[in-house]
């Protein structure tokens, strides 16, 4: 494990690369010791810097939630971060990407809480009963590490490599759709870029939302009412370039747009 001092210099760093749009050399080749604890208390020195900055937290997201990431890292159980107000990115307003490092997209089927849910004990039953609406949603991530040359530490530490999130118009209560069967397709400047179906994420986003519910209560953070949560990709991620225009539709769900200057 990592003493307090290596933590908070290494939580400075990463908000400095963030700043700077200049990436770090991967956190394990210079921390060998770091663990996941290290990690997400790392993520969390830079959440209470933004926070006393005036930041807010408006939900959280789950990475590597589909089982070729989970192998391809090592690890047996997703990872979180947190979404905040100023991370919003809007569909009628494009995206500078000179403001991000190597930003890319991801398509997944946001949950807009209309309850708390529980911590330690939540249930996939609690999830759906605390959901107000599912949305269609892009999130953007990006890596303050180099060339995307991330571990479970790197991704963890960079509050999961996101970066924004942008949530569609429509809004589907979860009696009137089946969350495991919705398709996706997105296309960049109007040519088909990459498919995939909801349930690439756990087989079912619901597992993934309660996962994340109990992994932050051990933390001391809780999903609260009003909360945005996006369960992981139901698509591969996607590089975004300058003059991009990105279209996601997921079938019963409506769409969601993103376009890059």
């Amino acid at each position: 494990m990592l003493t307090t001092g290596m933590r908070t210099e290494l939580a400075a760093e990463l908000a400095r690369a963030e700043l700077d749009r200049v990436a770090v050399s991967p956190i394990a080749d210079r921390y060998p010791g770091i663990d996941v604890v290290d990690a997400y208390e790392v993520q969390l020195l830079n959440i209470r810097r933004r926070l006393d900055d005036g930041g807010k937290v408006v939900g959280h997201k789950v990475g590597l939630s589909s089982k070729a990431m989970q192998q391809m890292m090592g690890v047996d159980e997703p990872d979180y971060g947190h979404l905040l107000a100023d991370m919003e990115v809007f569909e009628d307003v494009p995206v500078d990407t000179s403001k991000f490092l190597l930003p890319r997209v991801e398509v997944e089927v946001g949950f807009i809480l209309g309850a708390d849910l529980p911590g330690e004990d939540c249930t996939e039953a609690d999830v759906l009963a605390a959901t107000v609406a599912y949305a269609p949603s892009i999130e953007l991530i990006d890596s303050r590490i180099t060339d995307w040359k991330i571990g479970l530490s790197d991704t963890i530490s960079d509050n999961a490599s996101s970066a924004g999130w942008v949530l569609g118009k429509a809004r589907v209560a979860p009696a009137d759709i089946d969350i495991t069967a919705i398709d996706a397709v997105l296309t960049r400047n109007g040519e088909v870029i990459a498919e995939g179906r909801s349930d690439a994420v756990l087989g079912d986003p619901v597992i993934a939302v309660a996962w994340l519910a109990r992994k932050v209560a051990s933390f001391g953070v809780r999903l609260k009412a009003g909360d945005i949560v996006l369960p992981g990709s139901c698509t591969r991620a996607i590089d975004a370039r300058p003059g991009d225009a990105f279209h996601a539709e997921f079938s019963g769900l409506g769409s969601v747009r993103l376009n890059f200057a």
